[in-house]
């Protein structure tokens, strides 16, 4: 098994000198991943993606343990799962192992800590849900 994991490895830093993409072998990815201009795109080791899933550029999937005595945190879940159909926006952070629910929107530059809930949008750097507003526009008078 070694040597797969070897093999693996190198493929992944071969594509990673090609594109600027860094995605760990171990990572779980489905159907129809789209990454759009993908230079900076890191997706860490336990990560899971659902399928028709869209990224934009300099996206992390990241974890939030320390490396510190990293065997320990070996089949450890430490990244992010997104579920179908969700979209990331450019430079955003998601980070630890949290679940970004089915069709969410994850804004450009977001910091996402907490686990998000199917149909969100989530936007900014305090993980504030946008609801849209319903306002009546009255303009009669």
């Amino acid at each position: 098994m070694a040597k797969f994991d070897l093999f693996a490895r190198i493929i992944s830093q071969f594509s990673r000198f090609l594109t600027g993409i860094e995605i760990h072998p171990k990572s779980k990815i489905g159907k129809n991943l789209f990454i759009d201009h993908g230079m900076g795109v890191v997706i860490g080791e336990t990560s899971e993606i659902g399928d028709n899933v869209t990224i934009y550029h300099s996206v992390t999937l990241g974890g939030i343990s320390p490396s510190i005595d990293s065997d320990s945190q070996r089949d450890v879940k430490r990244h992010p799962t997104l579920k179908d159909n969700v979209v990331v926006g450019s430079g955003a952070q998601v980070l630890g192992p949290i679940v970004v629910g089915k069709n969410a929107k994850i804004g450009a530059n977001a910091v996402v800590t907490k686990d998000v809930p199917e149909n969100a949008v989530m936007v900014g750097y305090q993980q504030k849900m946008w609801e849209p507003q319903q306002k009546n526009l009255n303009h009669t008078g």
